[in-house]
């Protein structure tokens, strides 16, 4: 009767040793797919697909400071989303035409609201293709304030800053543009 006694022990020890691992285990899994359910569609990897504006920015030794901008202001998340959106997106040297001083401030974590302000004057919900733009028409953006629209030849401006390349994205289009946009 001991030993059965004995025996009964140890294998109900060894039970709840097991069940807590497998709690730890299942805390653990827990935990992990948290993680992953936060992460936002930018944090998707995916080398099949068209890359989303955001990456498709990241990826030009031109648009260094535009990217910095769009982290700064916490906007990673919302322009890596399906949208459409279309974005005119101001080159390092626009930014550089700046006054001294202004990229950095607007930078700061304390300037973020007048940061995404700005980024979303530059930002359009929807995808505006040039082909389609008219002499004359304006545009709603995200953050307010309307974009003017000129045609001059075969060239086209926005608020009289020309569009000097348009790059299709898997959420919409980037129009490169050689000037920081100001809401009128």
């Amino acid at each position: 009767m001991k030993k059965t006694i004995h025996a009964l022990l140890v294998v109900l020890l060894f039970t709840a040793i097991g069940c807590k691992q497998n709690s730890e285990a299942s805390t653990e899994a827990t935990t992990e797919s948290s993680e992953a359910i936060t992460t936002g569609q930018e944090g998707v990897v995916d080398t099949n697909s068209a890359p989303n504006i955001v990456q498709v920015a990241s990826g030009s030794k031109d648009h260094t400071t535009l990217v910095a901008a769009v982290k700064a202001a916490d906007l990673v998340r919302s322009l890596s989303n399906a949208g459409p959106f279309t974005v005119f997106a101001p080159t390092n040297a626009a930014f550089d035409k700046l006054p001294a001083g202004t990229v950095e401030g607007l930078l700061k974590p304390e300037k973020i609201g007048d940061l995404q302000n700005i980024l979303g004057y530059h930002t359009y919900v929807g995808t505006l293709k040039t082909e389609y733009m008219n002499d004359g028409q304006e545009f709603d953006m995200v953050f307010g304030g309307k974009v003017k629209i000129t045609k001059k030849g075969d060239k086209t401006f926005v608020n009289d800053s020309e569009i000097v390349a348009s790059i299709p994205t898997s959420n919409g289009i980037i129009h490169v543009i050689g000037d920081v946009l100001l809401p009128k």
